[in-house]
């Protein structure tokens, strides 16, 4: 990357932070280890395989996922940077605020969950793909600097790169239980093996549906940003939402559906995407029935490239 870019008139300011935050993520193999603490590593292999899971696999990419973490620790403080390791748990205000600069080792995934958290709009956040044979890490740098980050730390302190400015979606709730602490998916499959969300003891039963006149409603800004796309929906994804949607203060329309995703121009790629997507099927028959309807039309109903460039 260079520092000369037609889109500033400035010279990029050399980077040369004093301190580090590395976001790791758990691999598959940390994750089912942590679920499963009272497995020894033989019953974990049995467990693996009872449910088609490949355990030589998952140590093979959790050993290149580490020696990626290691490799960027390495050439951070080959530089003097003080740094400090943290993964999912660990991310907090404290651990953030006391970095200058946060680097995520994973893929996307990471990258999207180190961003929710960070309230400062000044506090740069890198992404190192930790497996690219596995992922291509739209967010993450070039692939060349997955086993290279040294010299991506040198175009840093030359001046020689660019930052990328994101928007990011803020959240503010306004209910009798607004207040309440959020819970996270992640660590309920953690806590609870194979139940989701709020669903392995039926306390989602107890929580109010309907407001009373006589219930305080209160107003919170949720304490995470996100950079891809917000889902409003149920909490048991088998469930449908019902809710009123308004945009500008215009007039509330009912609906009924499997939810609400807002997405940003990073989340359009992905999630929003792939919901609008029409299906290579759906196009091939729309082909087929052209076809045969018109007269003289002929179009590729066979042909997979054309037919993937219509959905």
């Amino acid at each position: 990357m260079s520092s000369t870019d037609p889109h500033f008139t400035e010279p990029i300011e050399p980077f040369r932070p004093k301190k580090a935050l590395v976001l790791t993520k758990f691999s598959r193999y940390e994750f089912e280890k942590k679920r499963n603490p009272d497995l020894n590593e033989e019953q974990l292999i049995a467990s693996l395989s009872s449910r088609g899971s490949d355990y030589q696999k998952l140590i093979s990419h959790h050993n290149i996922h580490k020696q990626n973490r290691d490799h960027i620790i390495e050439c951070l403080t080959a530089s003097g940077i003080e740094t400090k390791v943290v993964n999912r748990t660990e991310y907090n205000d404290n651990n953030i605020d006391w970095a200058d600069v946060i680097i995520t080792s994973g893929g996307d995934g990471t990258f999207l969950m180190a961003a929710s958290k960070v309230n400062n709009r000044n506090k740069p956040l890198i992404g190192v793909n930790s497996d690219p044979k596995r992922s291509v890490g739209h967010l993450c740098l070039p692939i060349r600097y997955s086993n290279d980050f040294g010299s991506a730390l040198r175009l840093f302190s030359e001046g020689k790169f660019k930052w990328k400015y994101r928007q990011r979606i803020r959240v503010i709730l306004e209910s009798e239980n607004a207040n309440e602490e959020p819970l996270e998916l992640h660590e309920q499959q953690l806590k609870c093996l194979e139940n989701r969300f709020l669903d392995m003891d039926g306390s989602h039963e107890s929580m109010p549906h309907n407001e009373t006149k006589n219930q305080k409603r209160e107003k919170k800004t949720l304490p995470y940003k996100a950079l891809n796309e917000v889902f409003v929906g149920e909490s048991i994804s088998s469930r449908v939402s019902y809710y009123e949607f308004s945009a500008n203060d215009k007039k509330k329309a009912k609906l009924k559906s499997s939810g609400l995703t807002v997405c940003t121009g990073t989340g359009s790629t992905s999630w929003f995407f792939n919901i609008n997507k029409v299906t290579p099927q759906c196009v091939q028959s729309l082909f087929q029935i052209i076809n045969a309807e018109i007269n003289g039309q002929t179009l590729p109903e066979n042909d997979s490239k054309a037919i993937e460039r219509v959905t």
